[in-house]
């Protein structure tokens, strides 16, 4: 059987972001082969990050030629990628929730009131709803700037202990502002699209407008929510430069409190980068390929427990 060229073009496109997908793991894998015969299942373990001597001969270890004193391990940093973006996620979830409701649920009952009052006012809900999926594209180094401005002494000088504002809740309130809009936009379309006779159904029954919300909308929307959560997660693990901004760029420490100071995979490829290069032996560039592959297990992981959660939402709701 023949295929119509319009179908066998829409097949290739189809196929070209998977492959594009495919062809970076396959070179993160080959290009960090050495790192991970030289580092071993240590790299996951050890906290230390030591690019060794990079001024005289290197030495050769399991028939591989690294830096004298070369360690690469980045427990810490893992660490810190997960802690940051769970503690963004524990901060934006309610945030996301309220806005979402505030603008399917509260901004019609308040037009309405006003219109009252104002029968020519315009249309209020579009614009709030607009302004929130704006923030959504502000640069990331917008919001690192703001956090350095107006974040950081905040923190340094109200909350924090050591009087220093950099760290653990600093990346993860910088991070949380970020994918607030995300799970909100996303979960405000959805409770847009409920169908009116579910609300209908829940106020003839003599519900709450809170029961109505929480008991006859959210769970229809669920799923909806989850997928939202996993894109804001996926943004937040993979954030660079405002976190690089405000995280105190930590390394060879775990964090023990919101202050310690962090570096997530993605800042701390960005800020060793430089320095990696100048090894002569190549070996710290690849080990920061590794670090990079390691990410995208990280990511992948999460997504496919976002599938599964998904999964069992979408069940809970047929049943």
């Amino acid at each position: 059987m023949k295929l119509r060229p319009f179908r066998t073009a829409v097949l290739g496109l189809s196929l070209l972001i998977p492959a594009a997908l495919v062809a970076v793991v396959l070179f993160l894998v080959i290009y960090s082969g050495q790192a991970m015969a030289f580092n071993g299942f240590h790299f996951l373990t050890d906290v230390t990050w030591n690019l060794g001597d990079l001024y005289n001969d290197p030495v050769t270890v399991k028939g591989i030629q690294v830096p004298s004193g070369a360690e690469y391990g980045i427990l810490a940093f893992i660490a810190g990628t997960l802690a940051s973006s769970f503690l963004a996620i524990i901060i934006a979830v309610p945030l996301s929730i309220g806005t979402a409701i505030f603008l399917a649920e509260a901004v019609p009952e308040l037009e309405r009131s006003a219109r009252r009052t104002i029968p020519w006012l315009p249309p209020i809900r579009p614009v709030l709803a607009m302004l929130v999926e704006l923030v959504a594209v502000v640069p990331s180094v917008v919001f690192g700037l703001w956090g350095i401005a107006v974040l950081i002494p905040f923190l340094g000088h109200h909350i924090s202990p050591t009087g220093n504002g950099y760290g653990l809740l600093a990346a993860s309130i910088v991070l949380a502002l970020m994918i607030t809009p995300i799970i909100a936009s996303t979960l405000y379309d959805a409770l847009s699209q409920v169908p009116k006779e579910n609300r209908e159904s829940a106020f003839a029954l003599g519900s709450t407008h809170f029961e109505v919300v929480t008991k006859a909308m959210m769970p229809m929307v669920r799923a909806t929510l989850i997928g939202g959560v996993v894109l804001a997660l996926g943004r937040a693990l993979g954030e660079t430069m405002a976190v690089l901004m405000v995280s105190g760029g930590g390394i060879n420490i775990l964090p023990t409190s919101l202050f310690s100071p962090i570096s997530t995979i993605a800042s701390f490829i960005v800020s060793q980068l430089d320095s990696a290069e100048s090894d002569p032996t190549n070996m710290a560039v690849r080990a920061l390929s590794e670090i990079a592959l390691v990410l995208f297990l990280i990511t992948l992981a999460v997504n496919a427990a976002a599938k599964l959660l998904s999964s069992g939402a979408l069940n809970v709701r047929k049943h």
